[in-house]
């Protein structure tokens, strides 16, 4: 079977995009919106009010037994066991050479753990998980397509859905979560996100999901709450400097190279491909993710080359028109050593013409309180 042959999925909320006007795009086998009244307009609305998300596509498992953070912390390189109860912590499953399966969020909840991992590796990561079980005790169960995922987020998120919830989320911490319920329907509440903003993501049944997402849509309409698609997401999760898997992190572009040495934990027992990171840090001669402002109009974008004077020192991994960067175009690139340095004068070639470009720090953007 072809690739253009594999049915590709829908989120339980498709219906109601679909009556949203939503854009829809295959992305990670799953019919998905890219914008609703427009990226621009969506951006916005997570910068200052809230944005909901669908991301029902993502890979969710739910792990059981009593060695799930001795086993978990073999695949990892950030520590699992030190989580507390309610928790959540981000992470990534190394390959032998370094390089990342995926990153991931770990949420040790009451009785169990759940972990999300990317969409488009949801297979693989599934693949890798039961590979590696041996006679760990440990029980897998994949939720991946009929458990759903809203997210709101920005700044008037917290005073949205605390009307809704049985909780006091104000109170709930950064990388946090909670066993509650929303809408009187039972919910998993993580004080997460991928916006660079404040926010929420609500893990809930499939059946439960339209009727949450739509009360909150009708419920906070008219203090500005917009339904939100994957582009609008994009360019927040690129000013908030945060990795897409597949661009700043893939499986050669190590967690090291991507400057997540922060979740780099070469303290705890052995695990895949530690010695690979602790010779890459070692050596600190490898290529590197960094941050680019164009000087000009011109977008820079995946895959183009960049150049130190006459020397192409790498390429463009993700690029856009970043509306809290002052409207410039911004990029990732991964470069050698020498022309990441913040303020490092390099230039992107577009269709044969090269433009300036300025190294600056990451994140771009972030957020005020």
């Amino acid at each position: 079977m072809t690739t253009s042959e594999v049915a590709v999925k829908r989120t339980a909320l498709y219906d109601d995009h679909v009556r949203l006007g939503a854009r829809l795009i295959p992305f990670g086998g799953f019919d998905m919106p890219v914008q609703y009244a427009g990226i621009l307009k969506e951006h916005e609305a997570v910068r200052k009010r809230a944005g909901l998300f669908d991301l029902s596509h993502m890979g969710q498992f739910i792990l059981g037994g009593e060695n799930v953070a001795q086993w978990a912390d073999a695949l990892t390189m950030n520590a699992v066991g030190t989580m507390k109860p309610l928790q959540a912590r981000y992470n990534i499953f190394p390959n032998e050479r370094g390089g990342a399966h995926d990153d991931v969020i770990f949420y040790r909840l009451e009785n169990r753990w759940l972990l999300v991992v990317n969409a488009s590796n949801a297979d693989k990561m599934w693949a890798h998980l039961n590979a590696n079980l041996g006679d760990s005790g440990v029980k897998l169960t994949s939720l991946h397509g009929s458990n759903a995922l809203i997210a709101i987020q920005g700044p008037k998120s917290v005073e949205m859905l605390s009307k809704h919830v049985d909780i006091d989320i104000a109170a709930l911490k950064y990388y946090f979560c909670a066993e509650a319920k929303a809408y009187g329907k039972p919910a998993v509440i993580a004080r997460t996100g991928y916006t660079g903003e404040d926010g929420f993501e609500l893990f809930v049944s499939g059946e439960d999901a339209p009727g949450i997402w739509n009360a909150l849509l009708a419920d906070h309409k008219a203090e500005g709450l917009e339904p939100c698609g994957l582009g609008a997401r994009d360019v927040l999760r690129l000013e908030a400097g945060m990795p897409l898997y597949g661009h700043e992190l893939t499986e050669e572009i190590t967690p090291v190279q991507a400057g997540l040495t922060w979740a780099l934990k070469l303290n705890k027992p052995d695990f895949i491909g530690k010695a690979a990171l602790a010779a890459q840090v070692e050596r600190d001669d490898f290529t590197r993710i960094a941050g680019i402002v164009m000087q000009g109009r011109a977008p820079a974008r995946e895959g183009y080359a960049v150049f130190l004077g006459d020397r192409c020192v790498g390429e463009v991994r993700s690029g856009s028109l970043a509306p809290s960067v002052e409207n410039k175009n911004i990029a990732t690139v991964l470069v050698e050593k020498e022309a990441s340095a913040v303020g490092t004068v390099l230039q992107v070639e577009i269709r044969g013409t090269k433009h300036d470009a300025v190294v600056t720090a990451l994140p771009f953007y972030k957020r005020s309180s």
